[in-house]
């Protein structure tokens, strides 16, 4: 096999060989290449992470008409660089009382959380961590994990403002998870498997055509799962001074947004994967680097649509973001999943290029009546003016004349 074809498959061979001229057994093989190739996955995510930084920074910048960084290098490429140099030189203080066991694995656990996602994301026809049968179970059960070291952290830190945004944080995330899981049925209904590997081979119709309010409500409600604008509810510092993490600093407090970062990019992964077609592309099954390609451009086009959102929209009041999730796209995911599998279960026998029409068209009827149910909704909710939008004037009494003496 060719190096340039296919440089992951015949690298692995090749360290296999190596290992087996070493005299290891095959079990041995096969649990050290787990070991480093989790560990390069892992590590590349972490790198990559710089040039997130600077590429959403530089975007932001130009959506609110600014320069972004521009001083550390050129069009300031190391800033990224300079602010991790400074974070790791700065001390770390642990407030006294804090509880030390779920206080320093907080950070570790929400970075890791993000990370061991990454091992079930098919990134071309030969590039992945493994092939779960069950990966979208994995992916949503991983997920929890940095939802539970945003508990520790608001917890451990022995602050009422650290633990009341840790409420809040999590009372968001679990809720936004319920149309998000629902979502995720309609992927798992159209191929009739978890595995994410099998959802991307058989998308020879991109799923955002078959079911688009399904890929709507999923992208939403990642963007939550995030906490970034306009669900940044997580970090309202005029609220709760800075949230769960008020009480970190250096190294751990930089691990908190390291982990934002990477998961605002791993969502747009996620994304592509279940919605747009993964790597599958022209001469991808050929060159599986090629595939990795398009599985990049396609994520690339969709974090610029999160950051777009993020530069963009004003934040939710807590009792909106509640309102969205629990009164729109919760009962709407809900009807998009009986709806699909209501058209998928009788037109069974039938083609997935016939099917596709008729979803089409049940999505486009959905949105409309959503549409219209919303505008109605918002009429009601007009309230009546109290009193009049008329201001008082001041104005100069006119006195009567007083006549003179040589009139009268």
């Amino acid at each position: 096999m060719s190096f340039w074809r296919d440089p992951v498959t015949f690298l692995t061979q090749w360290f296999a060989s190596l290992l087996a001229g070493w005299g290891l057994a095959p079990g041995w093989i096969q649990f050290v290449s787990f070991v480093i190739g989790g560990f390069i996955l892992a590590t590349g995510a972490m790198l990559f992470v710089t040039l997130l930084i600077w590429a959403e920074r530089k975007l932001l910048g130009r959506i609110q008409d600014r320069f972004g960084p521009n001083r550390v290098g050129p069009w300031g490429i190391f800033q990224s660089f300079a602010d991790m140099l400074k974070i790791f030189i700065k001390e770390h203080i642990t407030p006294a009382g804090v509880d030390i066991i779920p206080y320093n694995l907080a950070p570790i656990l929400s970075v890791a959380a993000v990370l061991m996602v990454w091992s079930v994301i098919p990134l071309s026809i030969t590039f992945y961590g493994v092939d779960l049968s069950v990966g979208l179970l994995y992916f949503v059960a991983v997920g929890a994990l940095g939802e539970l070291g945003i508990i520790m952290a608001g917890w451990g830190s022995n602050n009422k403002y650290a633990l009341l945004g840790a409420f809040r944080a999590v009372a968001q995330l679990i809720s936004y998870e319920v149309p998000m899981v629902v979502s995720l049925l309609v992927p798992v209904m159209l191929t009739g498997s978890l595995s994410m590997n099998q959802i991307v081979k058989q998308q020879d119709v991109w799923f955002i055509l078959v079911s688009p309010l399904a890929a709507v409500i999923f992208f939403i409600s990642q963007i939550a799962e995030v906490g970034r604008a306009p669900f940044d509810l997580v970090e309202a510092e005029s609220e709760l001074v800075a949230g769960f993490n008020i009480e970190y600093s250096g190294l751990k407090f930089g691990m908190f947004f390291v982990a934002e970062f990477v998961h605002a990019f791993t969502v747009a992964l996620i994304f592509t994967t279940l919605f747009l077609g993964g790597w599958r592309g022209p001469g991808a099954e050929q060159y599986p680097m090629l595939g990795f390609v398009y599985l990049m451009l396609k994520t690339s086009v969709v974090y610029f649509l999160s950051i777009l959102m993020r530069g963009t929209l004003p934040r939710f009041r807590v009792d909106q973001m509640m309102d969205v999730n629990w009164k729109l796209l919760t009962p709407l995911s809900l009807v998009v999943i009986a709806v699909t599998a209501l058209i998928v279960k009788a037109m069974q026998p039938l083609s997935m290029w016939i099917i596709t029409p008729v979803l089409i068209v049940s999505n486009l009827v959905l949105a409309f009546l959503t549409q219209q149910m919303l505008v109605r909704y918002f009429k009601r909710r007009v309230r009546k003016e109290i009193g009049s939008r008329s201001r008082p004037v001041a104005r100069l009494e006119e006195t009567p004349a007083v006549p003179s003496e040589s009139e009268g």
